[in-house]
């Protein structure tokens, strides 16, 4: 059995993407659409449209992939999220 070099890259990617998480935001009823978008610019390094884009997206879906990297690097990211008083996982 022969393995082409499409199913390769294909194998290699579903291996890298497994040591990636996302920073997901919730929604809430307590925080404003400022509060936010302030704390993702300042935590995530968003521009003003990106934070302004995942904000209507956690209002409106409930939650918002915010981030996306390796485990080391999220954690200090969610936690000042989360110290911001947002809700937020890694997944």
């Amino acid at each position: 059995m022969s393995i082409d070099t499409e199913e390769l890259v294909l194998l290699e990617n579903d291996t890298v993407l497994e040591d990636f998480y996302n920073i997901v935001v919730y929604n809430d009823n307590v925080n404003t659409f400022d509060h936010v978008i302030e704390t993702l610019i300042d935590t995530c390094g968003h521009t003003s449209e990106q934070a302004e884009q995942c904000t209507l997206l956690i209002h409106y879906k409930g939650k918002c992939s915010v981030k996306r990297g390796d485990y080391t690097s999220l954690s200090p990211i969610r936690n000042a999220i989360c110290n911001r008083g947002l809700s937020s996982e890694i997944e």
